[in-house]
């Protein structure tokens, strides 16, 4: 099944609980939410404490992608806050396999992210510990940027061994979303396509009507 995860990094802060309760009765399957430090990446988002918040306002599970360095610093503080699903930037300077045994004591699931330019074969000895491969579209920092197709071939080489979930972020919207399910990806973060739209509760149902006929 083909999983839509929108991301509230494009969504109205001023009403983020409202958002969030409509792409959900759209039948949004998660709430995806990108934590950015300004050192991994030029721009800064949210933390912990917005995470703490969505947890109070959703039954979705929250999908939290941490595009910080030193992860293992902060890993704690947002399981603490409600995080059901962690990603983090094999890129980032952390201590790999403490956060991946950290997020598996929790029963947290285990994310690691992939930026356009890295290969896979630097986290093929530890995709049989972890549960997510987030391959992003566009460069990480900022959304509404256009998919790049030059990963697609990583998308498929990575269906080909690794029996978890391959989540595609960045650039996802109705004309790119059958090319990153025939890849092989089968959770779709969609920021700008989502609550860039006008009706986010439409443009969810949309993308779940599209996915099916990919």
């Amino acid at each position: 099944m083909i999983k839509i995860a929108p991301s509230i990094l494009s969504a109205d802060f001023s009403r983020l609980a409202d958002e969030i309760a409509e792409v959900e009765k759209a039948g949004a399957d998660l709430i995806h939410v990108d934590v950015m430090d300004g050192c991994f990446v030029p721009n800064i988002s949210i933390g912990q404490p917005v995470v703490r918040s969505i947890r109070k306002t959703t039954k979705l599970p929250l999908d939290v992608h941490l595009m910080i360095e030193k992860p293992d610093r902060y890993l704690k503080e947002f399981i603490d806050a409600g995080s059901d699903r962690i990603t983090f930037h094999i890129e980032a300077d952390t201590d790999v396999n403490w956060c991946i045994n950290t997020l598996r004591e929790f029963g947290v699931s285990v994310g690691i992210a992939l930026r356009p330019e890295t290969p896979i074969s630097a986290i093929r000895q530890i995709l049989d510990g972890i549960d997510i491969v987030l391959v992003m579209g566009v460069e990480p920092g900022f959304g509404g940027q256009r998919f790049m197709e030059s990963v697609l071939p990583k998308i498929s080489e990575l269906r080909k061994f690794f029996k978890g979930e391959i989540e595609v972020d960045g650039g996802v919207n109705r004309e790119t979303i059958c090319q990153v399910i025939n890849a092989g990806a089968d959770t779709l973060v969609a920021g700008n396509a989502v609550f860039g739209s006008g009706d986010s509760g439409k443009a969810v149902k949309e993308l779940k009507k599209l996915a099916t006929k990919c």
